[in-house]
């Protein structure tokens, strides 16, 4: 008889390895102590936060970070084993990279000859200079021209790219926006006396002095620099104002350019960044983001002395190189990293090299990666999940009281029309097509800094010699970077993509109750179809093109429903750090995140209970008391336990799209009645208060 009623004891509990190891971690990570209806952040994560130690090259731990540790290894396993002469191409090319980027002894004994000889080319960094650097030879144009035949960026006073037409998706056009900063704007336009922008101006002047220069005069010197750049961040548009897609959409024609902005020309300017091989008449179109700040730069540049802005460009150039010399030269690069992030130490060069690696080269990186470790049943059931939490937004989508029928019916239109991008496309599988990707490509064995230019100039071409393609939305290049522990929307293709690299972990596996996968990586494919229906995703069609499809009273609804989360997330204050100015989140810069985390988890919830209806309720884990519905909200909160370094949250609030990991558990949660229900939480609690928001 025992034995009987054992047998039905454990028939409800699951005791598989998955079982064992999932309940093992989930316990590990939850402070029971704390009563789930107060804070349930503290109640699934409150031992993570209190037995994590961030490691000292780390600015924070999380789920994300946990599994892109062991993706790293893999690729270090992959990356690290001999080149056979029979390897395809850009596999060799791969562990070329690797290889420079490891072999110290040889960049130490170049010292920082590379980058002197390049900042001579470019032109010269008058505080090395001194009296030498003659201004009449400096053009602000020749130095973009320059940096952009070697390789540098070209947006540092002017950002240029070649993007696809907002309104027309299925064409390719120039796009112009407010230069790219050395430092966030949020920061810069607080002026000198903030402390990130202190050590901005520390490091650049270490960076000089390493260089050669004397302290004191490039103290001086680079000050006027430091001033030049916050005035570029002030004639700039905050983040808050870039939320309105039409409002950043301004075609004119190189023509008109030229009469608006006429000290610019616009012809010569084009023409020289795209060669070889396109050409562009006054009849061309283009994309002006911020008109004001192309008007304002104009009159910046006439105000600054020719002197100030090379030693600007010129410490830009000198910075974005500092990662692939000497061991002293980086020094300096870690003592500002930790006033800015609070890292203390560099991580180990073989996570550094096959971070480079993978980023360089994450077509190659990705092939390597699907073919020795990913396991295809987990693109079935993650297929089969998408289409389930699709389902449940559509049915929300006929439910909403708000929406007029003629906007509903587009809404549904464009949710169906969604496309889906899973695991890896099977081109990475195709030797052929990777060779003829890269077969433009050189790498220079034993010349690191100059490899690394090779590669952004292999990427700005492939970039700007897409001007006159036809797009195609389902290119296998553009969605070919598995490798990555991470998931995208795309408002100009309306897609969704849920990389190889992050449907494992604690994210998604096959060995575990399906209620861990729905509130983890379902919480994420939820969130990632509500961006199409976030602030900034709801302007564009289900073609990907901006279009008003809303009508006038649906759309007053939304920003009214949309303006309720942007006031709940805006009066959040993290409290684990005391912030010098503000500790509240920025309710309006990651309105669209929360807003897709309101109706991912709600949809991910609602599918999991609608896979119960078909499959029958799933059995308890080991020393979890917990049904299907609450571990599904436990499974939820997981996915965001969180530990930051104080300066790694103070830098994520100010100038970050997400909110904090805790506040993307609580503000969900806290908005939804069936959390409130399986947790028997009372009205007015914490985690059930009586104000709530939705927007889905």
């Amino acid at each position: 008889m025992p034995q009987i009623v054992e047998k039905l004891i454990n028939e409800d509990i699951c005791l598989t390895p998955g079982c064992i190891h999932t309940a093992s971690l989930i316990l590990e990570n939850m402070d029971t102590s704390v009563e789930p209806c107060d804070d349930f952040y503290r109640f699934a994560c409150g031992n993570f936060l209190k037995n994590t130690v961030i490691p000292d090259d780390k600015t924070s731990v999380n789920t994300f970070s946990i599994i892109s540790d062991k993706l790293q290894k893999q690729l270090r396993s992959s990356i690290e084993e001999e080149s056979n002469i029979n390897d395809p191409r850009p596999f060799r090319l791969v562990k070329t990279l690797y290889k420079s980027c490891m072999n110290k002894s040889k960049i130490e004994e170049q010292g920082l000859d590379p980058l002197h000889k390049i900042l001579k080319e470019l032109g010269g960094w008058p505080v090395l200079m001194g009296d030498n650097w003659i201004d009449s030879n400096f053009n602000w144009k020749e130095s973009v021209y320059k940096f952009r035949r070697m390789g540098y960026s070209v947006d540092y006073f002017l950002d240029f790219s070649i993007g696809i037409d907002l309104k027309n998706s299925t064409k390719r056009v120039i796009d112009l926006d407010q230069a790219s900063l050395g430092l966030s704007r949020e920061y810069l336009s607080k002026g000198f006396n903030d402390k990130i922008v202190k050590a901005y101006y520390i490091y650049m002047v270490d960076i000089a002095e390493i260089l050669g220069a004397d302290r004191q005069y490039a103290m001086k010197e680079l000050k006027d620099s430091l001033e030049f750049e916050i005035k570029l961040a002030n004639i700039s548009l905050p983040s808050e104002k870039r939320r309105n897609a039409t409002a950043l959409y301004n075609l004119m024609t190189v023509r008109e350019l030229d009469k608006n902005f006429p000290t610019i020309p616009w012809l010569e300017y084009f023409n020289t960044l795209l060669l070889p091989g396109i050409s562009i008449t006054e009849d061309e179109q283009v994309i002006v983001n911020v008109p004001s700040f192309i008007s304002d730069l104009e009159r910046l540049l006439q105000q600054t002395s020719k002197r100030v802005q090379a030693n600007y460009i010129m410490f830009r150039a000198a910075a974005s190189s500092v990662s692939y010399l000497t061991d002293d030269i980086r020094k300096v690069q870690l003592a500002y990293s930790t006033v800015v992030n609070g890292k203390t130490e560099r991580e180990p060069r073989w996570k550094e090299c096959v971070e480079i690696v993978s980023g360089s080269f994450s077509i190659s990186i990705g092939a390597l990666y699907v073919r020795k470790y990913f396991k295809d049943d987990a693109k079935k059931n993650a297929v089969e999940m998408v289409s389930d939490i699709r389902q449940q937004f559509m049915k929300i989508l006929k439910m909403v009281d708000w929406m007029d029928e003629a906007t509903r019916k587009s809404a549904l239109d464009k949710a169906v029309s969604m496309s889906t991008h899973i695991a890896y496309p099977d081109e990475l599988l195709d030797d052929k097509k990777l060779e003829k990707f890269y077969k433009k490509l050189e790498i220079t064995p034993g010349n690191y800094l100059q490899s690394i230019l090779n590669l952004t100039l292999f990427g700005t071409e492939y970039s700007f010699e897409k001007l006159r393609k036809p797009v195609n939305k389902s290119d296998w290049i553009a969605h070919g970077r598995p490798a990555i522990v991470n998931a995208f929307y795309s408002s100009i293709e309306n897609s969704i993509q849920f990389p190889a690299g992050i449907l494992q972990g604690a994210f998604f596996s096959n060995d575990r109750p399906r209620y861990m996968n729905y509130g983890a990586i379902g919480f994420v494919m939820g969130h990632e179809i509500t961006h199409g229906f976030d602030d900034q995703g709801r302007q564009f069609d289900k073609e990907g093109n901006l279009v008003e499809w809303w009508a006038k009273e649906t759309k007053e609804r939304y920003l009214k429903r949309a303006e309720c989360i942007i006031h709940q997330y805006g009066n959040y204050t993290a409290s684990e750090v005391s912030l010098n100015v503000s500790e509240n989140l920025n309710g309006i810069n990651t309105q669209g995140e929360n807003i897709a985390d309101n109706g991912g988890i709600k949809e991910a919830y609602l599918a999991y209970n609608e896979w119960v209806q078909r499959n029958g309720v799933e059995p308890k884990l080991p020393g979890l008391d917990y049904t299907g519905q609450q571990m599904f909200w436990i499974s939820a909160a997981n996915t965001w336990c969180s530990k930051y370094r104080p300066e790694a949250l103070k830098l994520r609030i100010t100038t970050g799209v997400h909110s904090p990991g805790e506040f993307r558990v609580l503000g969900p949660l806290s908005n939804m009645d069936q959390f409130a229900k399986d947790f028997h939480c009372p009205l007015g609690s914490k985690m059930n208060p009586k104000k709530k928001c939705a927007v889905w």
